[in-house]
């Protein structure tokens, strides 16, 4: 299963720790970094990494409640039968706007423990892709 992170400038770092950790849980994950090189077309690479992705990670925080970016690729990935029941909200910084798209979803929350947090994601990712085995 092939993972795409949505989320905004300013929660990169987070992105960047989240993409590692699972690649350490053997998880494979879209990396922007790897996969665009100066010069391209940043959007429409961005959506062959979605279209090649079976699952998403939304990072939620004040700025990704604010993205135009960020609520285009929810809005893929709920359109898409692919995502189905592999849509998975991290909340990262606290905000009062959640994405109404997102606002009935269940949440995991990111904690000081990073690993903890890490663990959290990779279980609902592997949930995910035996509920799509099924």
């Amino acid at each position: 299963m092939k993972v795409f992170i949505s989320y905004s400038g300013p929660d990169e770092k987070w992105a960047d720790l989240l993409r590692q950790r699972l690649a350490q849980e053997g998880i494979d994950v879209w990396n922007p970094s790897l996969e665009i090189t100066p010069g391209e077309n940043w959007g429409l690479k961005y959506g062959k990494g979605l279209e090649a992705s079976d699952a998403m990670i939304v990072l939620i925080s004040p700025d990704s409640a604010k993205s135009d970016w960020v609520r285009h690729e929810i809005e893929y990935a709920l359109s898409s039968p692919r995502f189905r029941n592999r849509l998975i909200p991290l909340l990262v910084r606290p905000t009062a706007q959640i994405p109404w798209i997102l606002e009935k979803q269940n949440f995991i929350r990111a904690t000081k423990d990073v690993d903890a947090t890490v663990r959290n994601v990779a279980a609902a990712l592997k949930e995910a892709k035996a509920i799509a085995k099924r």
